[in-house]
């Protein structure tokens, strides 16, 4: 089953940790604008309010929860209700399939990636971003996890993980991004973004079908 129900209750919440956290929510953006020159036509899967499909160009974002859905309209996305595993969406659709924050939600990682996949075009990419379990926030995320309404029910994946579920589905041609290395509360002005992984906790991968 899509958990969904916390973004459902708490979507008020779920929008004013980016207004909060604004230095590190831009730094996430622009880390993943490095692995989205030209987006083309663009899903997010797991699209919620659109915080990250609107800056970064997405014109389609599918989600579960219907209340994320509606701020994402308004934030000029289409919107399509539905769950990663079984996407509505016919075969070589996309340019770009974006999923942020999404992967420690999804039932089933494998046919999520599958599905990716298979809306893609032949030349299409997936860019994933995420809390790298190892990290040190994910780390925290994890031992916290019990207090937090949204990652109460997440499964953390680590980088290496993904990379071999990605490797599994198909994907090719691997390029990483990394930021956030501190306490997204104690961030007051942007992070820096290197390339690679292993040492922020925010992990950005692109990869091609």
């Amino acid at each position: 089953m899509p958990k969904s129900e916390p973004f459902e209750r708490h979507t008020d919440r779920y929008e004013d940790w980016f207004d909060t956290h604004q230095s590190a929510y831009r730094s996430e953006v622009e880390a993943l604008e490095r692995l989205l020159p030209q987006p083309g036509f663009g899903l997010e899967i797991g699209v919620g309010s659109a915080r990250f499909a609107a800056p970064l160009g997405m014109q389609v974002g599918l989600d579960p929860a219907a209340e994320m859905l509606a701020r994402a309209r308004d934030r000029g996305v289409d919107v399509v209700r539905g769950v990663a595993e079984s996407l509505p969406f016919g075969d070589g659709t996309f340019d770009t399939a974006l999923m942020v924050t999404t992967i420690c939600f999804v039932d089933d990682i494998a046919r999520t990636l599958a599905e990716a996949r298979r809306v893609l075009r032949p030349d299409g990419a997936l860019v994933v971003g995420y809390i790298d379990r190892d990290s040190p926030v994910g780390r925290v995320y994890q031992e916290k996890q019990s207090e937090n309404p949204f990652y109460r029910d997440a499964v953390f994946v680590s980088t290496d993980e993904l990379v071999e579920a990605m490797k599994a589905a198909g994907f090719s041609a691997f390029e990483f991004v990394q930021t956030i290395y501190h306490w997204p509360g104690e961030i007051d002005d942007p992070e820096p973004i290197d390339s690679g992984y292993g040492e922020g906790s925010f992990v950005g991968i692109r990869a091609t079908r």
